[in-house]
């Protein structure tokens, strides 16, 4: 009985810390009166391998880095 009230309030001190943690973003957000200035983002990298990703996944980036990786991790003898 006395293990299953201390599990209890475990419980509810963990779901209570959930809840303040996820409200955290809601009570920092500025009054609904300011306005947000967002900034153009920055496009000047967007021609780099390993910043290209089409599918979500810097494809050309993580294929050299594959093919690279034997020679970077075997010592090079001459």
């Amino acid at each position: 009985m006395k293990q299953t009230v201390i599990r209890g309030l475990v419980a509810s001190a963990l779901a209570g810390a959930a809840v303040l943690g996820a409200a955290a973003p809601a009570l920092a957000a500025p009054a609904p009166g300011d306005v947000a200035v967002v900034d153009e983002p920055d496009t000047s990298n967007l021609d780099n391998a390993y910043t290209f990703a089409p599918l979500g996944v810097p494809v050309i980036g993580l294929i050299r880095s594959i093919n690279a990786a034997p020679g970077k991790l075997l010592p090079s003898f001459g």
